[in-house]
Parts: C-alpha cells; sequence; structure tokens
C-alpha cells in the first residue's frame, strides 16, 4: 500500500541536532580538494601589494602606490573560493507517495537538510526554491544559522491545499534569475514532468548542476494485486490497472527505464551530475558519494 506521511511526523526543526552530526562528514567532503575541483572559482579579487621582483608582469604594477612609496609595487590577486549553495527541491503530489517507511518528499527533504545544514558549517550562503503545481517559497543565497533554520521550517511545511501539477521548468527558470553568481545547485525531484530539460540545461551553463532523481520501489515494479484502481495523483484521473498482467508489469517498468535513462543521458550530455537516490537508501552516503566520485 502506498504510505503518505505528513511532514510534522517526522519534523526536520526537532531533527536539526541529529543531522548536524550526520552531515559533520559531508561538511569534510565539500572542502575537500575533489569537491573544489567540481566547483570553478568565479573570478578573482585584490588581497594587498608587495615589491616588484625582477621577471614580474609590468601590467600587475599598481602605480599610484609606487609613485607614493618611491619603488615599485605590484598587485596581488587571489581567486575567489565561495562556495554558494542553492536547493530546488519538488513537493508536488508525485512526491507524495511511497510504499516503505517514507515518502519521496521526506527522503528528498532529508536530503536538503544535509546539504543546507553541510553548507553553514562551512559558511557558504544557502538559498532555496520549493515547488509543487506553484512555486510556494524561494529565498536568496545567504550566510547564517538563520538562513539554514528557515530552511528548514519550510521543508517542514507542506502545503496543505497543494495545487496539482509541477513547475519544475519554472523553478529551474526562477533559480536561474535569483543566482547571480556560480553555484552548485542541487535539483532534488522525481521529474515526473514534462519539459523541465531546456531549463535545467540553461541553468546548467552557468552553474554546476547536481541532480538527483529520487525513486520509489513501485516505480519500478507493481506488486500483483489483480485489477486495482490507480489514480493519478497529480491529474486526479483514475484508471483500473491488471496489476497481475506480465505483459503490462514489464511495459510498467520498461517505461520508468527509458524515463531513468533518458534523465541520466541528459544530464551527462550537457555536464550535469545525476544520481538515482532510492527511497529505502541512505541520502548522506549518496551525497558523501558525489562528492567522493568526482
Amino acid at each position: 500500500m502506498q504510505h503518505i506521511l505528513s511532514a510534522s511526523e517526522d519534523s526536520l526543526v526537532k531533527k536539526a541536532s541529529y543531522l548536524r552530526i550526520a552531515a559533520m562528514g559531508l561538511a569534510e567532503g565539500m572542502k575537500s580538494g575533489n569537491f573544489r575541483s567540481l566547483y570553478r572559482g568565479q573570478g578573482i579579487e585584490f588581497s594587498g601589494v608587495r615589491d616588484y621582483n625582477r621577471g614580474d608582469d609590468v601590467r600587475s604594477i599598481d602605480w599610484n602606490v609606487t609613485a607614493r612609496m618611491g619603488r615599485p609595487f605590484v598587485k596581488i590577486f587571489e581567486e575567489e573560493r565561495e562556495l554558494q549553495i542553492f536547493v530546488i527541491l519538488d513537493s508536488s503530489m508525485s512526491m507524495q507517495v511511497g510504499c516503505g517507511k517514507r515518502t519521496k518528499y521526506s527522503l528528498g527533504a532529508e536530503t536538503a537538510a544535509l546539504i543546507s545544514i553541510a553548507a553553514e558549517m562551512n559558511n557558504c550562503p544557502l538559498g532555496a526554491v520549493f515547488f509543487d503545481g506553484e512555486i510556494h517559497f524561494s529565498c536568496s543565497p545567504q550566510f547564517g544559522r538563520e538562513r539554514t533554520m528557515l530552511v528548514l521550517t519550510h521543508l517542514d511545511k507542506v502545503p496543505e491545499n497543494k495545487v496539482p501539477g509541477s513547475v519544475l521548468a519554472n523553478a529551474l527558470q526562477g533559480a536561474g534569475k535569483l543566482l547571480k553568481k556560480r553555484s552548485l545547485v542541487f535539483v532534488i525531484s522525481d521529474f515526473r514532468t514534462a519539459d523541465w530539460e531546456h531549463s535545467m540545461i540553461s541553468l546548467a551553463q552557468k552553474h554546476d548542476v547536481i541532480a538527483i532523481r529520487l525513486q520509489d520501489i513501485m516505480d519500478e515494479q507493481l506488486p500483483s494485486l489483480g485489477a486495482v484502481p490507480f489514480t493519478d495523483c497529480e491529474s486526479g484521473t483514475t484508471m483500473v490497472l491488471p496489476s497481475n498482467s506480465e505483459s503490462f508489469k514489464r511495459q510498467w517498468k520498461q517505461q520508468n527505464d527509458a524515463s531513468v535513462r533518458k534523465f541520466t543521458e541528459t544530464c551527462a550530455k550537457h555536464g550535469i551530475i545525476s544520481s538515482i537516490l532510492k527511497t529505502s537508501e541512505d541520502p548522506l552516503q549518496l551525497l558523501t558519494g558525489i562528492f567522493s566520485r568526482k
């Protein structure tokens, strides 16, 4: 049977202390050399001057300081390495169901919480967009625990009167407008909607994007329960489907496999890191693996 979990049953704000402990290793991964190779510098920043040495580029001479001091000085620049983190999370109706102990949304929310807390531990600016059939929360990247707690609070606030559908494409476009600096963007969704590809490709042209596709066992295979009424939670359409039919079950699996394959191929083609996270799996392990493999 499909399980629908209320966010209040498993509050992320109440679990913040546990999540902070769990996120410590992830925060270290963010600071590792592997992570820095993923995230490119955003430019150069003036950090001071020093005496001119033979062989220095004459174009780097600071003429104002040189004239004032009576001997040549050159400017020193350092690459900006500030890591700006942004989370895009899907809370649409298809994310609210699951066959195990948790829904795809509760898994996605925990994943987003771990990323947010790890960002705070590394003093990274954090921003987010949460959506279903409309965008119901967004914030631009800012530093500090207040920003983290704001994000955790809204992760717990799944709208009671949910708007059907998914505006994933709009959320991706909105993120692009909010982000003024190159950022590391996590897109957490089951991607059970259409026309998101162009928006995510455009976002990946300016930012480093990690796309995490959430998957439940029901997405892959159906239990043999006979003729069962299925309701599309987005459109409300109900159909009686033959879950005992081997050919129908095969088609169900093939359709899911094709959708996953299209997702991974699209990401790979456009430099987007993609991962599949199942409701039976540990999000911390997946996130740690992402940074390790990069």
